[in-house]
């Protein structure tokens, strides 16, 4: 697994915006890909999916 495609693969996605990567994280949920994780295998997908929720989660506690 390529860390640092994985890396930038996040800070792209992230630089959306919290309501694109709460998009992102859906879609990914699903197994559709997009323009920023077309050229990722398996395991960078998850481990991007895993990145992404981990930095919404964070997000998330202080919108409650």
């Amino acid at each position: 697994m390529d860390k640092n495609k994985v890396n930038q693969c996040v800070e792209a996605l992230c630089q959306s915006g919290c309501e694109a990567v709460r998009a992102s994280i859906t879609s990914m949920e699903m197994d559709l890909r997009s323009a920023q994780t077309e050229d990722l295998d398996q395991h960078e997908f998850a481990a991007v999916l895993i990145e992404l929720k981990s930095i919404m989660s964070v997000y998330d506690k202080t919108d409650a």
